[in-house]
């Protein structure tokens, strides 16, 4: 997905939500991983300029001062209101969702690897 993000624009810019942020939307166990180790991973791939940690529960704030001309969005959220659209579009902003990989999820594999031990 960040391949095909990438070819969108003159450049990619991962907006990463905070170790707070995650934990308000997906529980007390959550994150798996803290937000600087998912940044510093964003940002060794080649297809990504920069990776930016915002804390809000929508990234709609860090979207106004960014002012994207196209702000991507996974497929799983086709159908689904996007609060941080009406900011992209505000500024003439496209939103895109591309198809995700299948099974490729934290939550789909901390669902498959419950009870398992390591």
């Amino acid at each position: 997905m960040l391949q095909q993000a990438r070819r969108l624009g003159d450049c990619l810019i991962v907006c990463v939500n905070s170790d707070a942020s995650v934990r308000r939307r997906k529980g007390p166990s959550r994150p798996v991983t803290p937000a600087a180790d998912r940044v510093r991973v964003l940002e060794a791939l080649s297809d990504v300029d920069a990776a930016v940690v915002f804390d809000d529960d929508t990234p709609a704030p860090l979207l106004e001062r960014l002012r994207p001309d196209v702000w991507v969005k996974g497929s799983d959220y086709a159908g689904a209101p996007l609060p941080e659209a009406g900011t992209v579009r505000a500024h003439g902003g496209e939103v895109v969702l591309l198809p995700l990989l299948e099974g490729r999820s934290t939550t789909r594999l901390l669902s498959t690897t419950k009870g398992h031990a390591s």
